[in-house]
C-alpha cells in the first residue's frame, strides 16, 4: 500500500490500481478526486468536507462518499451515492476492508456543541482518527496523527501515541502550522521529545510513502 499526502488532512490510499480518498476538505487541491471514485469523509468541519468539491466531482464521474450522518444529510441531492457509516460498521471500497471507530469530535471547549465524528481503519494497518484522539482497540501499523489543532495539546498527542502503539506514526492536519511549528511538533513526537515509542515521519503536500 501506498500513502500519499495531500493538503491538511486529506491522504490518498493505492494499491495496485485501486485509489482511496480520505477527507479532501476545503485546504486541499480538488484535482485530488480526478477519477476518484470512493471518498471517506470523517466529519463536516470544512477542512475534512467539502460540499462544492464533491458535488463538482461526483457531475464528472461516478463517486461513492462513505461518512456519517451530519455529513450525508448536507449531501441531499447529490448526483453520487452517499453511504452512511458509523462506530462498528464494516464495509469495502476500492477492494480495501474498512472499519469504523469512534462517534465524537474532540471537545473544542465546553461551550461549544460537539459534532460527530468517525475514524476509518483501513485493511487493519492504517488508521485515520478525523478531529479525535480515538483509540481503535486494536493493533494499528501506521496512524495517521492529527498533529495541530485547537481541541488538543502535544503532550496529549504522546500519550495517545503511547496507547495506540502504532509502528509508525504520519503527521496529519497540519495545515496551520509553518516550517517552525512543524519542527516544534515532530521533536515532541520523535526522537527528540519524551518517547512516544513509535517512529515519526512528517510528509510534504504531495509526497509518496510506501507502507
Amino acid at each position: 500500500m501506498q500513502i500519499t499526502k495531500y493538503g491538511h488532512a486529506c491522504v490518498a490510499l493505492e494499491a495496485d490500481d485501486r485509489r482511496l480518498v480520505i477527507d479532501p476538505g476545503g485546504l486541499t487541491d480538488p484535482a485530488v478526486l480526478a477519477g476518484v471514485t470512493d471518498v471517506l469523509v470523517t466529519h463536516e468541519h470544512f477542512d475534512h468536507f467539502s460540499e462544492a468539491t464533491l458535488r463538482a466531482a461526483a457531475a464528472e464521474h461516478e463517486l461513492r462518499v462513505w461518512t456519517n450522518s451530519a455529513v450525508a444529510a448536507k449531501l441531499a441531492g447529490f448526483g453520487g451515492e452517499v453511504r452512511t457509516v458509523g462506530d462498528g460498521s464494516v464495509f469495502t471500497a476500492q477492494g480495501f476492508e474498512i472499519l469504523v471507530h469512534g462517534t465524537w469530535h474532540a471537545v473544542l471547549h465546553r461551550d461549544i456543541p460537539r459534532i460527530g465524528n468517525i475514524g476509518f481503519l483501513i485493511d487493519g494497518t492504517v488508521f485515520h482518527p478525523g478531529d479525535a484522539l480515538t483509540v481503535p482497540g486494536t493493533p494499528v501499523d501506521t496512524l495517521l496523527l492529527p498533529v495541530h489543532g485547537p481541541w488538543s495539546t502535544t503532550g496529549q498527542l504522546v500519550d495517545y501515541v503511547r496507547e495506540v502503539a502504532p509502528a509508525r506514526v504520519r503527521a496529519i492536519h497540519d495545515g496551520a502550522l509553518n516550517e517552525v511549528g512543524r519542527a516544534m511538533v515532530g521533536g515532541l513526537l520523535g526522537d527528540g521529545g519524551p518517547g512516544a515509542g513509535s517512529q515519526y515521519r512528517h510528509l510534504g503536500i504531495g509526497e509518496t510513502e510506501s507502507l
